[in-house]
């Protein structure tokens, strides 16, 4: 019987076991069960595992070409799904005129349904083009839109944590709720997830930022999220207005306004943390709590850059986010790319700066996002009992760059992450069945 929910794969496989490891399997073979991993090896020794397994000869086998690699699928730790319509939009200005101009207005638009539908079907199917196995979701202030969100990505089967975001203050009166309704929406929202029964698709409490809910709010949804054990996300330490308005509004630093709400936990994913101080790197490393790196919207709106080896110093883990749309595409491999790119910035200001290689950003792209999420047991690498969140990308296609020599696995996956698109993404396969 398990051989008629088997899969088997063969050729070029390549996934990091950790930061500093990057497994690289030539002629290699994965075998798959239903959704989850039960071996991975060379070839020469699948025979042994298939009759390990019982499988025969029934299960079906897909062999890679040589410009091909087998790679785990992309994590994507923080995207705004409402925003995505504006993606190339409102990179004239900085932050916290940016949310005023162009994200609130149409944000606030959510509340047509089929608005909703059309964005979110688009997104989501946009999101999976580029590899993107699992998502973490910023919703809407809206229940129904948020609703929407949570079956639309059910549907196309991708992985993801879906939030209703939480704003009481700080915005335009049509796009705000009161505490005491906000907390009830996002009661129901929860529930609304959780009736899902989806292994994929988890709710996400998620408080806007500092500057959108007081103390008590976020004191009331920490709460929430211990007694459901569920993850949390926000935004912290973006840009320099933004960090001196927290300051002035509490009196203490960003990382500790989040600490005394008890929002700083293990299941805890904050987006930027650009400038943040010594004292809240420590702080944060404490909590375990986790860094969103997003280099592209951090750029286009000119909020500064973040230093990855600098979280990495202190023990923070990081994930990548497209951060859309204050960064311009739903690409992770576009994010890995200007993850290099701002690394190198820092090596030009900073004596013996190592600026991070293609190893480490396909890393954060992959099993460091999967641990940014706490994740790591389910995804983020091919380990054997974990689902098969998996890609397989393309080198030589009739579209996109031109391959016209032969490239090592190593090579070919480089070339992908300062080169590659969509377009050399041939398959996508979310807890071993293919979506794309």
């Amino acid at each position: 019987m398990a051989a008629l929910n088997a899969q088997i794969f063969i050729g070029n496989i390549i996934h990091s076991k950790s930061r500093d490891e990057l497994e690289v399997l030539e002629n290699g073979y994965i075998i798959v069960v239903g959704s989850k991993i039960l071996a991975i090896g060379l070839e020469p020794t699948l025979n042994d595992a298939k009759a390990r397994l019982s499988l025969g000869n029934k299960a079906p086998v897909t062999t890679l070409s040589k410009s091909q690699l087998l790679i785990p699928g992309f994590v994507d730790t923080h995207l705004h799904a409402p925003q995505y319509p504006n993606c190339g939009l409102g990179y004239d200005k900085h932050l916290m005129d940016w949310l005023n101009t162009y994200t609130y207005p149409l944000e606030s638009k959510y509340s047509d349904l089929e608005l909703s539908r059309r964005v979110f079907k688009a997104l989501v199917k946009k999101t999976l083009d580029y590899g993107t196995t699992t998502a973490c979701y910023f919703g809407t202030l809206f229940n129904e839109s948020c609703n929407i969100l949570v079956d639309t990505v059910v549907d196309q089967g991708q992985r993801a944590l879906i939030g209703k975001v939480n704003m009481t203050k700080g915005a335009p009166d049509n796009y705000l709720e009161i505490p005491v309704k906000s907390l009830e929406n996002t009661r129901e929202f929860v529930k609304y997830v959780q009736s899902k029964k989806s292994n994929l698709v988890k709710p996400i409490i998620t408080p806007r930022f500092a500057l959108s809910v007081d103390l008590d709010m976020m004191k009331e949804l920490s709460l929430l999220a211990k007694c459901e054990n569920l993850h949390l996300q926000t935004h912290i330490s973006e840009n320099k207005e933004e960090v001196e308005l927290v300051q002035e509004q509490y009196g203490m630093h960003y990382a500790n306004v989040y600490d005394e709400a008890n929002l700083l936990t293990q299941k805890t994913i904050l987006a930027h943390g650009i400038y943040l101080v010594e004292d809240e790197l420590k702080l944060i490393a404490r909590r375990g709590t986790s860094i969103a790196h997003c280099p592209d919207s951090n750029l286009c709106l000119k909020s500064g850059a973040c230093n990855v080896r600098q979280l990495w110093d202190y023990g923070i883990s990081v994930g990548l986010g497209t951060d859309i749309s204050g960064g311009t595409l739903p690409s992770v491999v576009t994010i890995m790319r200007l993850c290099l790119y701002s690394s190198i910035h820092f090596s030009f200001h900073i004596k013996n700066y190592q600026p991070l290689n293609y190893e480490e950003v396909f890393y954060l792209g992959t099993l460091g996002g999967a641990e940014a999420l706490s994740l790591q047991k389910e995804i983020g690498n091919f380990e054997v009992n974990k689902d098969f969140d998996a890609l397989i990308i393309d080198l030589d296609t009739e579209t996109g760059l031109d391959y016209l020599l032969p490239c090592t696995p190593r090579e070919l996956l480089q070339k992908f992450i300062y080169c590659g698109d969509d377009r050399n993404i041939i398959n996508v396969y979310v807890a071993g069945r293919l979506v794309k």
